[in-house]
């Protein structure tokens, strides 16, 4: 393989991996301050419980989130000197604001949340768990700004030796796609602390373990389950909307559309014959164009309106952002069941529902490793949609022989770390909520 394909290989694999935490660290400390404010509130000791518990499975994501993280910051250096140079002047300020506004706030409040709960009043507690909430969040907005600058690029001028430069920080802080997309990573994030907590609640109710507290635990994880992928699904449709008007290539390839069309159908499933430029498999007549603006003759536009040369892998692009849809349907589905069973009161008896809890623990995740491949992918061949494509961003010094040594070692650091965190994760799990 060339260099520029291992250095994409390598990126791509430590992005993948790193996003699983941030994902459970933002939904985690979601719920710890919903507990905790519960807790405040109603003084009563559950919450209380509920809040450690969490707390010490908040510790272990946030640190292997952060030890994997500092990784692809280097990455920019080694592997895509190029871009760094053309860009510099635009991430710098970005990637210094998350570093300085963000993850010091995270970190500084994490502390409290870990060792100071006998030290400081209930109020200055729950007011820990708020300011690690918002800086958690915060640091997520300057990231998902820096990736969605690179989707729809504002704010700069190129100047006279071809570097891109920084003429407005704050168009290109609010690019066209920065707030939806925000959202909408924050919403996974969201519905996969949610998940997470209803998955170890349902195992300890269906085990008879931990009394009220578990089903108290269960009783929140499931009403956000209920809650959060529904309102994914409207964060979704706007995206789709933003992605359709802004990247109408990456449209095109998720739909496996390659022709203009008034009527555009929308696929649940299927497969895209890119040399015959044929998409077979099950479809909504005339479904992606209504979704787009509720008419069902609105035009939609195809590959062929493009440069093939500009297009995404099809099939690959149609394929993963059809997982994603798919986990995420199956996400609504069964977590309007958990709130349908709360409801009735039949949550806590229902044997089956218990059971498949936990199992749907990776589920959120599935989804939205896939939207993320969905993203970057979709933009190929650009790195810098429209202005650098990704061929001319990588480090020209770097062999591939250096990088594959360098992705052996990832391989086998990551894999420690994952069994590392497994391993400390089940063993906080089996420990519970203490009694």
């Amino acid at each position: 393989m060339s260099a520029l394909l291992l250095a994409r290989v390598q990126f791509a694999f430590t992005i993948c991996f790193h996003f699983l935490f941030p994902a459970m660290t933002l939904g985690t400390a979601l719920i710890i301050l919903i507990s905790e404010t519960l807790y405040l509130i109603k003084k009563d000791e559950i919450y209380k419980k509920i809040t450690d518990f969490l707390v010490k499975l908040l510790g272990l994501i946030f640190v292997v989130g952060a030890a994997t993280g500092i990784v692809m910051e280097f990455s920019f250096g080694t592997n895509w000197s190029e871009y760094s140079r053309a860009v510099g002047d635009v991430f710098g300020p970005i990637l210094a604001a998350e570093g300085v506004i963000a993850f010091f706030l995270e970190s500084v409040f994490l502390g409290v949340l870990l060792f100071a709960r006998n030290k400081v009043s209930p109020k200055v507690y729950w007011l820990s768990a708020l300011l690690f909430f918002i800086g958690g969040h915060l640091s997520a907005f300057w990231i998902v700004v820096a990736n969605s600058w690179m989707q729809t690029p504002a704010g700069y001028v190129i100047n006279e030796s071809g570097r891109i430069v920084l003429n407005s920080f704050a168009d290109a802080v609010f690019n066209p796609s920065a707030m939806v997309r925000f959202l909408h990573t924050v919403m996974a994030a969201w519905i996969t602390g949610a998940v997470m907590i209803a998955g170890i609640a349902g195992y300890y109710v269906r085990k008879g373990l931990y009394g009220q507290t578990a089903r108290t635990m269960l009783k929140i994880g499931v009403i956000l389950f209920a809650l959060t992928p529904l309102l994914q699904l409207g964060l979704g449709h706007v995206h789709a909307i933003e992605v359709i008007n802004m990247q109408p290539e990456k449209a095109a390839a998720m739909e496996g559309h390659f022709n203009t069309t008034k009527g555009a159908p929308i696929y649940a499933l299927g497969y895209v014959d890119e040399e015959n430029q044929k998409t077979y498999g099950l479809y909504i007549p005339k479904g992606l164009s209504f979704l787009y603006n509720f008419d069902w003759n609105s035009e939609i536009k195809g590959l062929n309106d493009y440069p093939k040369e500009d297009w995404p892998p099809v099939n690959f692009l149609f394929q993963v952002y059809h997982i994603m849809v798919g986990a995420g349907m199956l996400l609504i589905a069964l977590g309007l069941l958990g709130g349908y069973l709360l409801w009735r009161g039949k949550l806590y008896q229902n044997e089956l529902y218990l059971f498949i809890l936990p199992f749907l623990i990776p589920l959120p995740h599935i989804a939205h490793e896939t939207g993320w491949i969905a993203a970057e992918v979709g933009r190929q061949p650009w790195i810098i949609y429209k202005l650098m494509k990704t061929s001319d961003a990588a480090s020209v010094v770097v062999s591939a022989g250096e990088i594959t040594f360098s992705l052996l070692m990832f391989l086998i650091v990551y894999l420690l770390l994952a069994v590392m965190f497994v391993k400390i994760f089940l063993r906080i799990v089996q420990k519970g909520p203490a009694e």
